[in-house]
């Protein structure tokens, strides 16, 4: 629960917000976080200008969950949107109602994800225009106030030409909190024209991890069905394979035919958001806006030789963050204490000058952007992730990360029996080699067990304990 329900710093001011989320945008694949593989300048805007969070953190890596856990600041089990299959009920309450009850003015264009009907559209803004389920790359149909219309041209385009539009219709009167929400990149990694041929001449090198045997770790990481050479098909990489490539070769080949479209698909957003950047900057708004840039979840990018995410894993864990404020955060600056998705609504009720409800179990991390980071905050944090064997294969799982160690549990029966794992991220940065049954890190295991379950107590999830765990 957040340790205080008060704004951090009360203000007469408050500011805009602008919060841009893509869809699957691994951090690794921005330049302002050293990709190997990308350049991302209008983002890197953004970090040069504000703060870079390396340690943001989603609480179930999956679309729909990550998504009702930003509105409402709760964890899936207490949202309900434990899976891709569940709906937000738009009775909770969640920070746009908020702030619009407030005096802003709010807005939500693009992906949802949510839901949709009378108890699952958006509540609490003024203006919405989203698309239906996963929405389509080109020609997209999108929902606006509950109309359906077909919005000719690209996707990411087309959201930034709304968005773009209300703000310029807005009343300038008052505040805005503005939800920008790209499908880009999910897959199928439709790029647009302008970008179809961008890496064309360029070889997109492999991760260090690229060809990962899934030994010395639980089952489910070899059971996983994501894998770039055996599960990649032809509606992916947009065409058959040449003949008589060997193994090595067809993985090597169908890599290159992924991550490029995934990257031409970030460089339409990375332009998008350069043109909201501009605008903020042509109505001299910029510095009275909180600008934040952030995905739903990470994503595998050929790491351990995947795609997709769900794992409690760092690459399928880490959420990009990158954030500007003039006033308040200085340009350049990064931190490395552990942010949650959770934290997100928090975080805008105090630049509101709003108090947390009581409900809400995230925290606002704005004195941490203000380079004051509270002596109380967290040092673990609980992920959970439930659709076991629903989509490639992947196995349910819940556990607690720490600045140095992970802890997983793959607690159902079935097909294989319950296992743990464990990482010491110090020595083994990539998660490669499971130390849960070392002898040197039996006294780790047992602390960070007892840790676990005073996480699971904490925010009110104890299903499916492990045999032992504390009552």
């Amino acid at each position: 629960m957040p340790a205080s329900t008060s704004p951090s710093a009360p203000t007469a001011h408050r500011p805009n917000i602008l919060f841009i989320m893509s869809d699957d945008h691994a951090a690794h694949a921005m330049s302002c976080y050293g990709s190997r593989i990308n350049v991302t300048p209008h983002l890197d805007r953004i970090a040069a200008d504000g703060m870079r969070l390396e340690n943001c953190f989603c609480t179930n890596s999956i679309c729909t969950p990550s998504r009702a856990s930003i509105l409402t600041g709760t964890y899936s089990h207490i949202n309900g949107a434990r899976t891709l299959n569940d709906r937000l009920d738009n009775r909770q309450v969640a920070f746009p109602k908020l702030l619009q009850a407030a005096g802003y003015q709010t807005a939500v264009i693009g992906k949802w994800h949510l839901g949709h009907g009378a108890l699952y559209d958006p509540a609490g803004f003024d203006y919405w225009n989203v698309l239906p389920g996963q929405g389509l790359y080109h020609n997209p149909e999108m929902i606006e106030l509950g109309e359906r219309k077909v919005f000719p041209g690209y996707v990411t385009s087309i959201i930034t030409d709304l968005a773009l539009d209300w703000l310029e219709r807005r009343d300038r009167t008052r505040p805005f909190c503005l939800l920008v929400h790209h499908k880009a990149p999910h897959r199928p990694w439709e790029p647009d024209e302008q970008h179809a041929h961008l890496f064309d001449d360029l070889e997109i090198p492999e991760p260090p991890t690229f060809d990962d045997d899934y030994a010395n770790r639980a089952r489910a990481a070899a059971a996983a069905r994501m894998r770039i050479l055996e599960d990649l098909n032809e509606r992916d990489t947009k065409g058959p394979p040449p003949p008589g490539l060997s193994p090595r070769a067809l993985k090597h080949w169908k890599y290159e035919r992924y991550i490029k479209d995934y990257l031409r698909c970030v460089a339409s957003i990375d332009d998008n958001v350069g043109r909201l950047l501009d605008y903020l900057d042509e109505q001299q708004l910029a510095a009275d806006t909180v600008v934040i840039y952030t995905s739903d979840q990470g994503f595998f990018l050929g790491d351990h030789g995947w795609y997709d995410k769900r794992f409690f894993y760092e690459e399928s864990l880490r959420m990009p963050f990158i954030v500007r404020y003039p006033r308040e955060i200085a340009p350049g600056t990064v931190d490395d204490h552990i942010v949650l998705n959770v934290d997100f609504a928090p975080l805008f009720l105090d630049y509101a000058g709003l108090p947390v409800p009581a409900g809400m179990q995230g925290r606002s991390f704005r004195p941490i952007l203000q380079g004051k980071a509270p002596a109380d905050w967290r040092t673990a944090m609980y992920y959970r992730y439930f659709m076991h064997l629903a989509h490639h294969n992947v196995y349910a799982h819940y556990g607690i990360r720490t600045d140095r160690y992970k802890l997983i549990y793959y607690y159902e029966e079935q097909p294989d029996p319950p296992e743990w794992e464990l990482f010491d991220l110090q020595h083994d940065p990539h998660e490669l080699y499971s130390v849960y049954h070392a002898p040197e890190y039996q006294e780790v295991v047992q602390q960070l067990k007892a840790q676990l379950h005073a996480l699971r107590v904490e925010l009110g999830d104890t299903t499916n304990p492990w045999p032992g765990e504390a009552s």
